[in-house]
C-alpha cells in the first residue's frame, strides 16, 4: 500500500519512495536547550514520532537524526538580538553548558513520558562546530557570502530560488520589516553564517574560526549535522510551521548552493498547539505550559496528552483546555479498559492479526499520518466480530503505531494504602446501599489518581 505524505515544499501530498529500496533518512529539528520544552513543542515531536512509527510499520529501516541546539540562536527571527543560550545562562545564573545539559535532560524526559522513540542518533551544534565552520568556508569560495562588522552573512539575492519553500512575498516582507535591522546587511532575508564575538566581553561559548573569534547562525547548525550524519540519504525533514519561512528556508538556500543538489525530497510540518482562544505559546516570552506542570504534576498521565493529539490531523492547528483534557483522558482510560477487558476474556489464547481491520488502519496512517481516522479504524476493530484474542492481537499490532502502551494495560495495579483503605471503605458503603459515601470515596479516590470501575460486584482500580 502506498505511503502519501504531504509535502511542503509541493503543497501537495505525494507517494513517498526513500533514496535507498528500504532505507529512511529521517532529520527533525531538535530544541533549542534553554529553557522547558512546552507542550506545543512536544505536538510537534508527537507527530514526527508517528511519521517514524509509521515508516517502520511499512517495513522501511528509519535512520533518524535529531539535533540539540545549544548555541547560536538568537532572539531575533532573523539574526538580530542575543543568543538564547546565553541569555538562558544569566536567568538560570549557571553556565550556558550548565543549562544546556540540564534543559537537554529535561527534554528527553519529556519524550520518555510521552513514549516517543529516541532517535537513531542525538546531535549537539556544538559538537560538530569543525563541520560548520567547513560548510561556511565552501559557500564563501562559490561568492555566497560577505563579511560585516558582526558576522559572516549568506547573500540570499544570489539564490535564485530562495522562497520555493515558503513563498513568501519578499516585497511585501521588505516593506512590512520591523524596526530592528542590520545596516549592513545587503538584503532583508540575509542570514548570518558566522557570528562575531563582542570585543568589549567573551562569550561563554565561542570558538575560533577562519573570519575571527566567534559561534555559528542558527541555521548553518542543521544543514551541516544533516549532512554529516545522513549523508545523500536526505529523505525527510521536519519541524513546526514555524520554521517555514526563516530557519528551513535558509537550511534549504545555504546547503543547494554549497552542494549543487537538492535538499530533502520532503518536508514536513506540524501545525500550533493553542491555548483556547486562539493564543500560541511561546518559550521566548515564558508564557507556556509543560508536561510536569500540565500532567504529571496533576497527577495525569502524560500519555493522555498523545491520545489528545491523535484526535486533531498534525498539519491542523490544535486546542489546548481543560476541558479537552479532561475529554482526552477519559478517552485514554477507556480504550485501556476496553484492552484491559480483552485480555482477560482471552486469557491464554494467541490471537491472530485481523487483515481486513489492519488494512483499515493502515488505510488511515498512510493517508498523511491521519490519526483522526486511524483512532476510528481501532474502535471498528474494538466493537467488531472478532474473538477477543484475535481483536487483541489487532489492537496491539495497531499500538506499534500508536505507543500508547496498551500491551502493559493487563498488568495488576499496585494499590497505596491511602488508595486501598479508601476502595475498602466504598465496598462496604455499598454493601449498605449508602449511595451518596461511595460516590464521595470514588471521587476521593480518583482525586488520588485512580479509577474506580463497577462490575458484577466487584470494584475494579486503574490508575489514570
Amino acid at each position: 500500500m502506498d505511503l502519501k505524505l504531504y509535502n511542503t515544499l509541493t503543497r501537495r501530498k505525494e507517494t513517498f519512495a526513500p533514496i535507498i529500496a528500504g532505507e529512511v533518512g529521517l532529520y527533525t529539528c531538535g530544541p533549542t536547550v534553554y529553557n522547558y520544552a512546552h507542550i506545543g513543542n512536544l505536538r510537534t515531536y508527537i507527530f514526527e514520532d508517528i511519521l517514524k512509527r509509521v515508516l517502520s510499520y511499512n517495513g522501511y529501516r528509519v535512520k533518524h537524526v535529531m539535533n540539540i541546539t545549544d548555541v547560536g540562536h538568537l532572539t531575533g527571527d532573523r539574526d538580530m538580538g542575543e543568543d538564547k543560550m546565553e541569555r538562558g545562562a544569566l536567568r538560570e545564573g549557571k553556565s550556558a553548558w550548565e543549562i544546556a545539559a540540564h534543559f537537554t535532560e529535561a527534554f528527553q524526559e519529556d519524550l520518555r513520558r510521552l513514549n516517543i522513540v529516541d532517535p537513531t542518533i542525538w546531535c549537539r551544534a556544538t559538537d560538530s562546530i569543525g563541520e560548520q565552520i567547513g560548510l561556511v568556508r565552501t559557500l564563501e569560495e562559490k561568492g555566497y557570502t560577505y563579511k560585516t562588522a558582526d558576522g559572516v552573512y549568506f547573500d540570499t539575492a544570489r539564490f535564485a530560488d530562495y522562497t520555493k519553500l515558503s513563498r513568501q512575498n519578499l516585497e511585501a516582507l521588505q516593506e512590512g520589516a520591523r524596526v530592528e535591522k542590520n545596516p549592513e546587511k545587503r538584503n532583508l532575508t540575509d542570514f548570518a553564517l558566522w557570528k562575531f564575538s563582542p570585543e568589549e566581553s567573551q562569550r561563554q561559548m565561542e570558538w575560533n574560526s577562519p573570519w575571527g573569534v566567534g559561534f555559528p547562525g542558527w541555521h548553518i547548525e542543521c544543514s551541516a549535522m544533516s549532512m554529516k550524519y545522513l549523508g545523500d540519504q536526505l529523505d525527510i525533514h521536519c519541524g513546526g510551521t514555524d520554521h517555514i519561512d526563516v530557519h528551513h528556508t535558509n537550511e534549504i538556500a545555504q546547503s543547494e548552493a554549497a552542494t549543487g543538489k537538492p535538499f530533502f525530497r520532503f518536508w514536513m510540518h506540524g501545525a500550533f498547539l493553542n491555548i483556547t482562544g486562539g493564543k500560541k505559546m511561546a518559550k521566548s516570552s515564558g508564557d507556556f505550559l509543560t508536561l510536569t506542570a500540565t500532567f504529571n504534576d496533576r497527577g495525569i498521565d502524560p500519555l493522555v496528552y498523545r491520545f489528545a493529539a491523535f484526535q486533531t490531523h498534525y498539519r491542523k492547528p490544535m486546542e489546548y483546555s481543560d476541558e479537552a483534557v479532561q475529554a482526552a483522558r477519559n478517552g485514554y482510560n477507556h480504550l485501556k479498559n476496553q484492552v484491559r477487558q480483552l485480555f482477560d476474556q482471552a486469557g491464554e489464547s494467541t490471537g491472530t492479526l485481523d487483515s481486513a481491520a489492519k488494512k483499515r488502519f493502515l488505510t488511515a496512517v498512510n493517508d498523511d499520518l491521519n490519526m483522526p481516522r486511524a483512532m476510528a479504524a481501532v474502535q471498528e476493530t474494538l466493537k467488531s466480530d472478532l474473538s477477543p484474542a484475535d481483536k487483541l492481537a489487532t489492537i496491539l499490532d495497531f499500538d506499534q503505531v500508536l505507543g500508547l502502551g496498551l500491551d502493559t494495560v493487563a498488568a495488576a495495579v499496585a494499590l497505596p494504602t491511602e488508595v486501598a483503605a479508601k476502595l475498602a471503605q466504598r465496598q462496604q458503603a455499598r454493601a449498605e446501599k449508602n449511595w451518596g459515601l461511595a460516590d464521595q470515596l470514588r471521587e476521593e479516590i480518583q482525586a488520588l489518581g485512580y479509577q474506580v470501575q463497577d462490575a458484577k460486584g466487584e470494584q475494579k482500580v486503574v490508575k489514570i
